[in-house]
C-alpha cells in the first residue's frame, strides 16, 4: 500500500504537523511513503522532508501557482498523482481541512477525517459528538483519503535520507487567486506545537484581564490559548481558540484559567498529559478532566501562582 503525504510548510520551514502526519502514513503503509512538497522556492523544506524517518521519496513541486496553498491548484496535483497511491494522507489543520475534501470530491471517494488510530489499511478510528466518543469506521474505497488528528501521533524523527524529485505537472488555469494574508506575529510558541499552553476563558471578564495570562506564559514559555466564549466576547483573537472549532492540542501541560470546561472546549486539549484547572466554581467540568484543580479566585490565585514559579526559576 503506497501512500502520499501533502506537506504542510510555509515555502521556507516544514510544519510540525507534517512530522505527525508521517508516522501515520508510516503505520498504514505496507509500501512505500512518499512526501508532496507543493510550493514556491521550497527546496528547503523538501531537503527537511527528506530527512524524516520512513519516507522514501519527497515530490517538489515548485511553481508560482503553489506558492500560498491553494486548495484548486494542490488538489489538481493530488488528483495527476493519485493513481500511483492507495492513501493520501494530510493533517487535519486548517492547510488539510481546505485541500483534502476537494481532492476526495474530485477522485469521488469518501474522506475520512480526523483519524486518532489505524486499525487496518480500511479500518480507522476518528473522535464524533466533540470527543466523547471514538467511531471505528471502514472504507470500502479504491483510495483513502484521510486527515489525520496530529495530536494522536508522535512526530517522525530525523534520520532518513529520503531522494528528492522534481514534478512538471501541468497547473490548470485558476479559477482562485491569492488576495493578502493577515499574520499575527508572536515570539511565544506555537499553539498546536507547544509543549505548555495556558489558556484563559470567559472568567477573566475583559480583554484588559486576559492580559494576566501573559506574564504566566512568560514564565513557563507557553503559547497562549483561549475558550470560544473568550474569543467571542473580544478577549482573545480568534487564532488563539482552543476546541472542537478551533485548535486542537495536546502538550506536556495544559493550564486552564476561568475555564468552565464547556464540552466544544475539552474536545480540543482533554488528550494533554498533565490538566492544571483554575476555577471559583467547585462544580466547574473541568474539574472532572483536571489533574490537578485549584478552586479559587483567580484573580488571587493567578498573581500567586506566577510569583511562585518566578521564584522556582529563581
Amino acid at each position: 500500500m503506497a501512500v502520499l503525504v501533502l506537506a504542510e510548510h510555509d515555502n521556507s520551514v516544514l510544519a510540525a504537523a507534517t512530522r505527525n502526519t508521517v508516522t501515520a502514513a508510516a503505520q498504514l503503509a505496507t509500501g512505500p511513503v512518499h512526501v508532496l512538497v507543493a510550493g514556491q522556492a521550497a527546496s528547503a523544506v523538501a531537503a527537511e522532508a527528506a530527512r524524516l524517518s520512513g519516507v522514501e521519496k519527497i515530490l517538489l513541486a515548485d511553481d508560482a501557482a503553489y506558492a500560498y496553498g491553494l486548495a484548486e491548484p494542490l488538489a489538481a496535483l493530488l488528483i495527476s498523482l493519485a493513481e500511483n497511491y492507495d492513501a493520501i494522507l494530510a493533517p487535519a489543520t486548517t492547510f488539510g481541512k481546505n485541500v483534502l475534501p476537494r481532492a476526495a470530491a474530485l477522485l469521488d471517494v469518501a474522506q475520512i477525517s480526523d483519524v486518532t488510530a489505524i486499525l487496518s489499511p480500511d479500518t480507522f478510528v476518528r473522535p464524533i459528538y466533540a470527543g466523547n466518543a471514538l467511531a471505528t469506521v471502514q472504507s470500502t474505497d479504491k483510495r483513502k483519503v484521510i486527515t489525520v488528528r496530529t495530536t494522536a501521533f508522535a512526530p517522525a524523527a530525523d534520520g532518513g535520507a529520503a531522494i528528492i524529485e522534481s514534478l512538471s505537472a501541468a497547473i490548470p488555469v485558476p479559477r482562485s487567486q491569492f488576495v493578502g494574508r493577515e499574520v499575527t506575529r508572536s515570539e511565544r510558541p506555537d499553539l498546536t506545537a507547544a509543549r505548555v499552553v495556558v489558556s484563559g476563558g470567559r472568567g477573566l471578564g475583559s480583554k484588559e484581564n486576559f492580559l494576566l495570562m501573559e506574564k504566566l506564559a512568560d514564565t513557563l514559555g507557553a503559547a497562549i490559548g483561549a475558550s470560544r466564549a473568550a474569543v467571542d466576547a473580544g478577549y482573545a483573537p480568534n487564532d488563539a481558540q482552543v476546541g472542537q472549532t478551533g485548535k486542537i492540542v495536546a502538550p506536556d501541560l495544559y493550564i486552564a484559567v476561568g475555564i468552565s470546561g464547556a464540552i466544544q472546549h475539552l474536545a480540543g486539549m482533554k488528550d494533554s498529559k498533565v490538566i492544571v484547572a483554575i476555577n471559583k466554581d467547585e462544580e466547574a467540568p473541568i474539574f472532572q478532566l483536571a489533574d490537578y484543580s485549584l478552586v479559587g479566585d483567580l484573580f488571587v490565585e493567578l498573581p500567586k501562582l506566577c510569583a511562585l514559579l518566578s521564584g522556582a526559576q529563581g
